[in-house]
């Protein structure tokens, strides 16, 4: 059944890695958290360092089929760039010091963070007109994240595992994005992130044996990962090629709805174990 569950998340990953720039972080953890609960505490470790996988490979796909002219909108951030990966390893450096029920109640705790911000501050539910940018909008150069923002987005993100969409989705479009820009470049903004963590994430105890039924390589649970995958990719290609045609108004309740629904999934999770 946990594999039935998992390929049916994985196509749900697909999904919100085109339609809402998630490469599959802040789905997938509370997923593998319930997959893996017979590891106890690690459950939660183990599914930050799953998703970082799951996030790579999503994100990673997605942006290689992304059209070029949406992607020349990150050209000189090379800097922000740099220092999304110095956070991200950051966090991933943390997380290993950081005791399993914290991360899990810090992820849950920055969600409601982010949904109350998207609520009660303008700009990302409804955009104001003068300020509105698209993937081929001639303002879209000036519509970037500041590079000083990459350690605290890289290291937020991976230490709980989200990626850095769930952060830099809500910023890109108070910077005027439309939606569907604002969520394809986070698709690169996580490859930014994510990399390094798995990189640290895969030193940790390589090679280990199953435990409790789990296949862990380091803190990741492979087996899951690759199911998630399977059920992800095929997605990802035949919606980057054929995109979804959505208002901007419905993409952003969208995201709000699909915010609320990890939460609260989340908290449910963490209540059962408590």
């Amino acid at each position: 059944m946990s594999v039935l569950v998992l390929a049916g998340i994985g196509l749900l990953t697909g999904l919100t890695t085109v339609l809402f720039g998630f490469g599959g972080g802040f789905v997938t953890v509370p997923v593998i958290v319930w997959a893996d609960a017979r590891l106890g505490a690690d459950a939660a470790h183990v599914a930050v360092a799953t998703s970082a996988v799951v996030m790579i490979f999503n994100a990673c796909v997605a942006t290689v089929a992304t059209d070029r002219a949406v992607l020349n909108l990150l050209r000189r951030s090379t800097p922000l760039l740099a220092l999304l990966a110095v956070g991200g390893a950051i966090g991933a450096l943390a997380s290993r010091w950081t005791p399993a029920f914290v991360t899990q109640w810090a992820f849950i705790a920055y969600l409601v963070a982010t949904i109350v911000d998207v609520l009660v501050r303008p700009g990302f539910l409804h955009r104001r007109a003068e300020s509105a940018v698209t993937g081929s909008g001639r303002r879209g150069e000036t519509g970037r994240i500041r590079a000083a923002l990459g350690i605290p987005i890289g290291a937020t993100a991976s230490f709980l595992g989200v990626g850095g969409s769930v952060m830099t989705v809500p910023l890109l479009r108070r910077l005027g994005h439309d939606m569907r820009t604002a969520t394809t470049l986070a698709n690169p903004l996580t490859l930014a992130v994510a990399t390094p963590a798995l990189v640290l994430f895969g030193t940790e105890n390589a090679g280990s044996p199953a435990s409790a039924g789990v296949f862990l390589y380091g803190p990741v649970d492979l087996g899951a990962a690759a199911v998630l995958l399977a059920g992800a990719l095929p997605v990802i290609v035949v919606m980057r090629r054929r995109p979804p045609r959505v208002s901007d108004r419905l993409h952003a309740w969208s995201y709000l709805a699909l915010l609320i629904l990890v939460t609260a999934t989340m908290a449910g999770l963490s209540l059962d174990d408590a």
